[in-house]
This record gives structure tokens, C-alpha cells and sequence, in this order.
């Protein structure tokens, strides 16, 4: 099954949020948080992480997490996840319980898609020190694809996890899940990374941004994704095809934000100060631009 009938079918059944000019969305993906094993990528970018959250949280942002929040590949029993990094998740509960959070499942956490798992592993949280069970993310729907759509002029995003139609990390997701649990795994914590994945593999991950770029030609419809973890923010006159980079990257957090009717792309470091101390700064690396200027209805067909 091929990228475009993929994107297709996620665009046709997505969850549908209706926003305007005064909403704020923040769109991060791949965090991989795993067990805090020598596998775990996350774990170095932890506390940047809860920062960078806890700001969106209190100026009013709502959450996406655009899939493979979890590694659940790796390890699959999230009880442990859930305890290697017990303080960014309780800042992913405050937008949850406010309802600000829409989680997205991608390849590597796949297993979201099932609501009896999700209701197994996410809805309570067994605290081993008390030994009582406490509500984790109880409630929480995740969906395989979001359309934002605004009230006033209807422009449409589309927001997947991006791995839809890459064959190994989509129907044969299974046999590639085996393959990095029971030998990747154990590589990857060395630095050696999966060939199946479109991180190191250029000519996969282009091939892959080609099919995006394809689908928006014919479509219309602006898209965010993760998956290949390279952040992307299209220059004037190029497909308004977005991508929020990663969350594991060594000090660097990367994300989409959207408010005031705009889209940009910003970094989030961790850096030295004049003084010495490590502090965490935001940097701008794209926008901010009008959402308006993406709105590919617009553009006549010999632009598009």
C-alpha cells in the first residue's frame, strides 16, 4: 500500500479539531522515552524537555505529540517507561487533565491504536514505593491522524506521524519491531542505527519526503509529520510540508508551533552563559509566517 493511498485513508477517517486565530498548538514528536536503559535516546534530553513543556503549558499551548512518544518497541512493558521518567510525565498529565493534549500513535508506538492496551497501560499508574495505583493519562484517545481545521476561512492541516506507506515501518511493521527488539536494540545502544529506519538512510528518508510532498501537490492540504526526525520549514514557494524534527538529539529539542494565526519552527538548547551556567534558550529558526500563505487553495495549478 502505497504513501498516497495511506495519507488518504488517515486524512478521511482523522480526528477533526476546529481552531482560529487566537488557538496555540505545539507539535513535537520522537521523543522515544524508553526504560532509562543505555538504548534509551531520551533520557539525556529529559530535563529540556519538561522545560520546554512546562512553558507551553503555562502560556496556554495545547500539546500534539506527533507519535513515537514512547518506545515501545524497544520496551513494551510501559510500567517501566512510566518510571524512568515519572517528572515529564507528570507535566504531560497537567495538559491532559486540562484537556490540552492530543496524542498521536506512530510506528514505535504502535500499540496505541488498541484501546484495550491503551486502557491497560495509560489510564492508571501503579506507584511501587506507596504500592497503590494512581490515575495516569485516564481517558486518553490516542488517533493515528489530526485535522486542524479553522472556523473562519476552513483551511485544513493535516497532522500523522509520517510513516504511513514506508512498507517497514508500516505494514510490516511487526517483522522490522522483532528485528530492532531482539538485535537492533542492542547495536543501537553503541550508536549503530537500524537501516529499516529513515533517520541515517538519506535516500529513504528523501524517497519518503517525496511522497509527502506529492500527496500535498494533489491534495491541497498542508502537512506536519515527524518520523524522519529532520525538521523541516518550507521556503517561499515550496509545498507547505512541515516537519517537527525530534525530540533525542544530543541538548536539542525542536518543534512547530501555531498562534496568532502564524507558523514557525523553533529549537530548544541547552547552552552555556557568559557566567558558566547551563541554561535553556529558544531560538527561532523559521517564521514566524501566516498560516495563510500555505493555504495551497489558493495557488493555481501551475504553482502548485
Amino acid at each position: 500500500m502505497k504513501t498516497q493511498k495511506r495519507l488518504d485513508e488517515v486524512f478521511k477517517s482523522a480526528r477533526v479539531e476546529y481552531f482560529d486565530d487566537s488557538s496555540r498548538y505545539v507539535f513535537m514528536s520522537d521523543c522515544h522515552r524508553g526504560d532509562a536503559s543505555h538504548s534509551d535516546e531520551f533520557t539525556k534530553n529529559q530535563n529540556l524537555f519538561i522545560y520546554a513543556l512546562q512553558h507551553y503549558y503555562d502560556n496556554d499551548y495545547t500539546y500534539v505529540e506527533v507519535g513515537d512518544g514512547d518506545e515501545l518497541w524497544e520496551q513494551p512493558k510501559m510500567k517501566y517507561i512510566k518510571n524512568a521518567h515519572y517528572d515529564a510525565f507528570e507535566v504531560i498529565k497537567k495538559f491532559h487533565y486540562h484537556d490540552r493534549l492530543i496524542m498521536l500513535y506512530g510506528n514505535h508506538n504502535i500499540f496505541l491504536k488498541y484501546p484495550e492496551y491503551v486502557e491497560q497501560y495509560y489510564y492508571r499508574f501503579y506507584n511501587e514505593y506507596r504500592e497503590e495505583f494512581y490515575d495516569f493519562l485516564k481517558g486518553i484517545k490516542p488517533v493515528e491522524s489530526l485535522v486542524l481545521k479553522h472556523k473562519d476561512t476552513e483551511q485544513e492541516i493535516l497532522v500523522v506521524h509520517g510513516h504511513q506507506g514506508d512498507f517497514a515501518n508500516d505494514q510490516a511493521w511487526y517483522f522490522t519491531m522483532l528485528t530492532l527488539k531482539y538485535f537492533w536494540r542492542f547495536l543501537h545502544a553503541f550508536g549503530i542505527k537500524n537501516p529499516a529506519s529513515p533517520v541515517k538512510n538519506t535516500y529513504k528518508r528523501h524517497k519518503i519526503e517525496n511522497n509527502y510532498n506529492k500527496w500535498i501537490k494533489n491534495n491541497k492540504r498542508m502537512l506536519i509529520c515527524g518520523h524522519t526526525h529532520r525538521y523541516k520549514f518550507p521556503r517561499k514557494g515550496d509545498l507547505p510540508y512541515f516537519n517537527t524534527g525530534c525530540c533525542i538529539y544530543p541538548s536539542t529539542i525542536s518543534a512547530i508551533e501555531i498562534s496568532g494565526g502564524k507558523v514557525q519552527l523553533v529549537r530548544w538548547k541547552m547552552r552555556p552563559n557568559r557566567e558558566g551556567m547551563i541554561v535553556v534558550k529558544k531560538d527561532i529558526l523559521r517564521g514566524p509566517t501566516d498560516l495563510s500563505e500555505f493555504d495551497q487553495r489558493h495557488i493555481g495549478e501551475g504553482n502548485s
